[in-house]
C-alpha cells in the first residue's frame, strides 16, 4: 500500500506526525509513505524507514513571488510530481486550506479530519472521508487517530514512538558531556529571558557541566555570543543544519529549551528535556516522549497563548523585576535556580544505578 501525506510544516508539527507513522508501519506491513513537506524540513522524513519519497513543496517562498515561481515551472512540476504516482490513500495531516488545495492534484481518495476537528473547518471540504478527532489532546495523539481511523487499525497502547534510528545520527562520543540550551523560538513570547539563560549557564558552569548554544539566524547567534560571553564552560556553535543539529543533540546529556521545534526534535531522539512554558499550553504541544519534563508558569495570566505580552506590571512587580530584562514577567516563576534545580534532577535520573 502506497499512501501520499500532506504535512507540510512547521518543524514541531511534521515531527509531531512521526509516531502515526511507526502505528502504520507496525499494523500494516509493507506500508510506504510518500510525504509532502517544506523544503526547509525535507530532511526530517527521510530519516523514518516507512518513507520512501519526500516531495519538497515551497509554499512560504512561493508565496512571495507567485509570478516568479509560476514562469520558472515549479509549482507546474510540483503539480505533475503529484500525478504521476499511482497512490492508494492521501491523507491530509494538516487540516489547513491550503494542505487540502494540494490533494485536489492527486487521483486517490483523501482522508483528513472532519469539520469539528479541523484547524480550518473548510479544508474538510475537500475530503472524500473526513474522521472525527478529539480536540484538547496532543497533537501526537490526535495524528495517531486520525491515521489509525483512515488506515483501519486499532491505536496501539503507550506513548507514541518515534521510530527513529538514533544511532545513525550519532556522531563519536564527545570529550565532555554537554547540555545544549535551546534559546531560538518564533513568538517574542515564548522567548525565556536572556538574562535567564546567562545565569543557568553560570549555574551550570558552577556545577562542571559544559554548555552549548546552537543558533539558526544572526539574531539568535547574537544571543549565544551574550550568553556565552566570558564563560568558559559555554560555547556557541557553528551554524547548523538540520542533520547537524540532531547530531549534536543526539550526543547531548540534556537540554534546556523553550516552546521551539527543536525542543520537539530532542523528544524525537529521546534526549532528556527540560521544556519552559510561559504563555504557551504544554498539554496541547509540549515536548512528547520519555524523559520530557515541562515547567509551565503558573503566574495570573499564563497560558494566555498570545504572541505579545499585554500584562500591565503592578507596583509590586516593578519593585521586584527588572521589567527591561525579566519580560515577560510569567516567566519570573521559571527562574534559573527553579530550572537549574529541575534539570539537576533530570541528570541524576539518566545515571545509570
Amino acid at each position: 500500500m502506497r499512501v501520499l501525506l500532506i504535512k507540510t510544516s512547521s518543524l514541531g508539527d511534521v515531527i509531531h506526525t512521526l509516531p502515526a507513522l511507526t502505528d502504520a508501519a507496525r499494523a500494516l506491513p509493507g506500508i510506504q509513505f510518500d510525504w509532502v513537506v517544506e523544503e526547509g524540513f525535507a530532511e526530517i522524513p527521510t530519516w523514518h524507514p516507512a518513507v520512501a519519497e519526500v516531495i519538497p513543496v515551497a509554499i512560504r517562498r512561493w508565496r512571495k513571488n507567485l509570478w516568479q515561481t509560476l514562469k520558472n515551472g515549479e509549482w507546474r512540476r510540483f503539480k505533475q510530481r503529484l500525478s504521476e504516482t499511482d497512490y492508494d490513500l492521501v491523507i491530509d495531516a494538516q487540516g489547513l486550506l491550503k494542505s487540502a488545495l494540494l490533494t485536489r492534484y492527486v487521483n486517490a481518495p483523501v482522508v483528513g479530519l472532519d469539520r469539528q476537528s479541523a484547524r480550518e473547518p473548510l479544508a474538510s471540504r475537500f475530503y472524500d472521508r473526513p474522521y472525527p478527532v478529539a480536540r484538547g489532546q496532543h497533537a501526537v495523539e490526535r495524528l495517531r487517530q486520525l491515521f489509525a481511523q483512515a488506515l483501519g487499525y486499532q491505536v496501539p497502547d503507550g506513548l507514541g514512538d518515534y521510530g527513529l534510528d538514533r544511532a545513525r545520527l550519532l556522531d563519536a562520543p564527545d570529550s565532555e558531556p554537554f547540555v545544549l540550551f535551546l534559546h531560538g523560538t518564533t513568538w517574542t513570547t515564548k522567548h525565556w529571558p536572556e538574562l535567564y539563560w546567562r545565569q543557568l549557564a553560570e549555574l551550570m558552569g558552577a556545577r562542571g557541566l559544559q554548555v552549548r548554544l546552537p543558533w539558526g539566524n544572526p539574531a539568535e547567534l547574537a544571543r549565544a555570543e551574550r550568553i556565552a560571553d566570558g564563560l568558559d564552560n559555554a560555547v556557541v556553535l557553528p551554524k547548523l543544519n538540520l542533520a547537524g543539529v540532531a547530531k549534536v543533540l543526539a550526543g547531548a546529556q540534556a537540554c534546556v529549551a523553550v516552546d521551539t521545534g527543536l525542543g520537539h526534535l530532542a523528544a524525537a531522539l529521546d534526549v532528556p528535556t527540560l521544556s519552559l512554558f510561559g504563555p504557551t499550553n504544554p498539554g496541547l504541544t509540549g515536548a512528547y516522549g520519555k524523559s520530557q519534563v515541562h515547567i509551565a508558569s503558573d503566574f495570573p495570566c499564563a497560558p494566555c497563548l498570545q504572541k505579545k505580552c499585554t500584562y500591565r506590571p503592578t507596583a509590586e512587580d516593578q519593585r521586584r523585576f527588572d521589567l527591561k530584562r525579566e519580560w515577560p514577567l510569567c516567566f519570573t516563576r521559571l527562574n534559573p535556580e527553579r530550572v537549574a534545580s529541575q534539570l539537576g534532577a533530570l541528570l541524576l535520573a539518566k545515571e545509570p544505578s
